[in-house]
């Protein structure tokens, strides 16, 4: 007999990989928060849209999160559209883990940012981990210890962030893509086995102390079943690639000064 948490798992696989536009499945039904965890007083669905409020300092008291419970990511590529109101930013969280210590809805992990500073905007960043690891328009690898290397860079991707924008983040093996709007905002070759995370939750992020309101209408994902981890060699660093320091932020809520509950990157 095959175990019953044996069958569930199948079941949630085939609900992923169910056929549909190129692959594509649908994780918000477009009605309710069904298989989505979060704060009811903060999270609700307006009019077809996830709608996320921060009404200002203090609530939430500490970055909040709407959390997808169908299951966790391991090799995907997701498609978000969003928009964020107010000056405040946001993030979509995967391969992420929650922080029970810190709140019921409260997630560390990989993060690619919605933020009205350009340079922020499709980042590789760490919530509550190992902080920006690439700025919009920058390729970084991470070596086995750590250590930030630039790998290339390119004209950075502009955004209006209070408009209806795609958000896509391609994660195979230790690779990790950010695109916003079908353009490359950053990348992530991430060699710290210590560091890193194979597979983990997703959620939205609803960022503490300005004002602002998160609004999502879609969200799909495509399992990816052909990924593999790229070891670490000694090609793994190009001679053209340069030491760099992790970045730091003079934006960490939005583009205006930020109020004093808010939490810096």
């Amino acid at each position: 007999m095959i175990p019953r948490f044996f069958l569930v798992a199948l079941l949630c696989l085939a609900a992923l990989t169910s056929p549909g536009d190129e692959g594509f499945v649908a994780l918000f039904n477009g009605k309710d928060l069904t298989d989505w965890d979060g704060d009811p007083a903060l999270w609700k669905v307006e009019k077809g849209i996830i709608t996320g409020t921060c009404t200002g300092p203090g609530t939430p008291p500490h970055n909040d999160f709407l959390i997808w419970r169908g299951g966790e990511l391991k090799d995907f590529e997701l498609r978000v559209t969003a928009r964020v109101l107010g000056d405040n930013n946001s993030g979509i969280q995967y391969r992420s883990r929650s922080l029970p210590e810190v709140g019921p809805w409260a997630i560390a992990g990989y993060q690619s940012d919605i933020h009205p500073a350009i340079q922020h905007t499709g980042m590789t960043y760490e919530e509550k981990g190992r902080g920006i690891f690439g700025l919009n328009g920058q390729s970084i690898i991470l070596d086995p210890e750590g250590q930030r290397w630039l790998e290339s860079t390119r004209e950075p991707v502009a955004v209006e962030v209070a408009e209806w924008n795609d958000y896509t983040i391609i994660a195979r093996g230790n690779h990790l893509v950010h695109l916003v709007n079908g353009k490359m905002t950053s990348q992530l070759t991430d060699y710290d086995e210590k560091g890193r995370a194979l597979k983990g939750l997703l959620a939205f992020q609803l960022h503490s102390g300005n004002a602002n309101t998160v609004e999502i209408k879609s969200v799909e994902l495509k399992v990816i079943t052909d990924a593999e981890v790229k070891p670490f060699t000694e090609a793994s660093i190009p001679d053209t690639a340069t030491k760099t320091e992790r970045p730091g932020t003079g934006n960490p809520q939005g583009l205006g000064k930020p109020s004093p509950s808010g939490k810096a990157k």
